[in-house]
């Protein structure tokens, strides 16, 4: 059976001014970034400007837009890639909560006697249904993956890909390295979202998918919220079968990584 490796990284979208001030954008209240939010896709364009990129998807707000465009800009191979605007990658509704504070969610969920993590406010999203979302982009990644890339690999073998989309990755052997985890990986996919819909396909790998993680890593940790410009990534290897492609192997190698900012961030 055919079987072909690739890396999924996820980025999450630079700060805002709703960030900064602790209020609820979700779906509705569709924000630029505030002028840490650029210094920070500035940094972490910096930190991934070696991987050649394969494909880049990206949420269709203009959040998530504006930090996918300097990340692409400052990408010595993807300065000129076109990205995938992509709906299922928005950020989770939050219904009448959006353009409200944090504090505010929070005394909603104490009212109806659930955790604020859990609760969904009138009109917003289910986890359930975000986790949907994730999984209906998974599956068309996975086909779009094996459709353009696998027949162009050795059979069993993620060592050589179609040309030009092999990872740059220079022999690094110091820790926290933008290549980890892409030494032999053809293609490289990255994907700028949003922070509860990064928390949600984290959970998915793990609870779902069986996602190994890294030596010393609880779950915990892998759930704990993402900071603005944290970057994830993981090796996913898919099989090709009549059904169509399913996942064999997921391997998560390091999650929310925050190095590309300064101490204070």
């Amino acid at each position: 059976m055919k079987m072909f490796t690739f890396s999924l990284t996820f980025v999450r979208h630079g700060e805002t001014r709703y960030n900064r001030e602790k209020l609820l954008q979700g779906q509705g209240v569709d924000t630029h970034l505030s002028e840490t939010g650029i210094q920070q896709a500035e940094a972490v364009g910096q930190y991934l400007k070696g991987i050649m990129f394969s494909k880049v998807f990206v949420s269709n707000l203009q959040r998530a837009v504006q930090t996918a465009e300097v990340i692409l800009q400052n990408n010595t191979h993807c300065s000129g890639m076109e990205m995938v605007l992509e709906p299922l990658l928005r950020e989770r509704g939050f219904g009448v909560a959006e353009g409200r504070h944090k504090e505010d969610l929070k005394n909603m969920a104490n009212a109806a006697g659930q955790s604020c993590r859990d609760y969904t406010p009138p009109g917003g999203e289910t986890l359930d249904q975000v986790r949907l979302r994730f999984k209906k982009f998974l599956k068309l990644l996975f086909k779009q993956i094996l459709d353009e890339y696998a027949s162009s690999a050795q059979d069993g073998s993620a060592e050589e890909g179609p040309p030009g989309t092999a990872a740059v990755a220079p022999d690094i052997s110091s820790n926290n390295s933008a290549f980890d985890g892409l030494q032999g990986v053809p293609v490289q996919v990255l994907v700028v979202s949003h922070g509860a819909y990064i928390r949600v396909a984290h959970k998915h790998f793990v609870e779902d998918l069986m996602c190994a993680l890294p030596a010393g890593v609880k779950v915990s940790q892998l759930l704990s919220p993402c900071p603005n410009t944290g970057v994830s990534r993981f090796l996913l290897t898919l099989s090709q079968t009549e059904s169509g492609p399913v996942l064999s192997a997921a391997r998560c190698i390091f999650t929310n990584r925050k190095d590309h900012l300064p101490a204070a961030e």
